[in-house]
């Protein structure tokens, strides 16, 4: 794993996670463990409204933490209820966190390949729908990451289980002086709480 990733996960070790959030989190850990002790794949969908912001911070933070502890076979995923385009001031956020960045293509929706280690595959990052070719249609797990996508697509086809796992939008403070430190406090606190899930699989 990149050396400033690492720097940041080991900072990330230190982060308590409320047992109020662990309650929360629970779930999500064990359907993660029962896959394991069955040897099955697991694939975790992260949905949120736009796909731009939370659910892409979290499958991307899923996917390291997975590497992170040694989990095997995890492929993980996001999508919205309608796609927009990956918030640039994301991919800014996890650069300064260590992961490297190449933004594949140029259109309004652009397309990322985010790695986290010189010889893993990149995770492949761009707006879409939950329903998108790219993601799996059955036997997974759907993750809601916003108030909104719950409201908004309660039932999600072909998934075998959802868990809301909300967390607060940073677009509060698009614009506004303390937009860098509340990108990176959000980051961090969904990494803080992969790190917890993935740190219960044995």
């Amino acid at each position: 794993m990149f050396e400033n990733l690492s720097k940041t996960i080991q900072s990330i070790a230190e982060i308590s996670v409320s047992e109020e959030r662990k309650v929360v989190l629970k779930p999500l850990a064990d359907y993660i463990q029962n896959k394991v002790n069955a040897n099955e794949e697991i694939r975790l969908n992260f949905i949120c409204t736009h796909n731009s912001r939370r659910s892409h911070l979290s499958q991307i933070w899923s996917q390291t933490m997975a590497f992170h502890f040694g989990i095997k076979n995890v492929f993980c995923y996001s999508g919205g209820t309608e796609a927009t385009a990956l918030f640039p001031k994301v991919a800014e956020t996890l650069v300064n966190q260590g992961f490297q960045i190449q933004q594949l293509s140029q259109e309004q929706n652009p397309v990322y390949a985010v790695k986290f280690d010189d010889n893993q595959h990149p995770i492949i990052g761009f707006s879409k729908t939950y329903f998108d070719a790219f993601n799996p249609k059955s036997n997974f797990a759907a993750i809601m990451t916003c108030s909104n996508a719950d409201e908004g697509c309660p039932m999600v086809f072909g998934a075998e289980a959802i868990f809301p796992i909300k967390y607060d939008d940073p677009k509060a403070f698009d614009g506004t002086e303390v937009m860098n430190e509340k990108y990176a406090e959000r980051s961090l606190q969904i990494a803080s709480e992969l790190y917890f899930v993935f740190s219960q699989i044995k």
